[in-house]
């Protein structure tokens, strides 16, 4: 699930989902269903889907579980980046 994260965030040039163009100071965040970078406007989309919740609940447990066997925490922030924004 992590394998090159940084680079798929860090490069965003655009949200996948809208097409929007995302300059280095635009916010960009995982998507829960797909990990895809996402503008911040189709996060908001999707937190009102009726299953996010669940969903959200799940990745957490899963991101938790795979940060704890391959590093005992989330060193690089993985799973931050699910919740919280990120910019170039």
């Amino acid at each position: 699930m992590a394998q090159n994260w940084k680079e798929n965030i860090a490069c965003a040039t655009h949200c996948p989902v809208c097409e929007k163009q995302l300059g280095a100071k635009e916010p960009r965040i995982f998507s829960t269903f797909d990990h895809q970078p996402i503008c911040m406007a189709c996060k908001k989309k999707e937190e009102d889907r009726d299953d996010y919740p669940e969903v959200s609940q799940a990745l957490i447990g899963q991101c938790m579980t795979d940060s704890e066997l391959s590093y005992g925490v989330d060193p690089e922030a993985f799973c931050y980046h699910h919740f919280y924004p990120f910019t170039c």
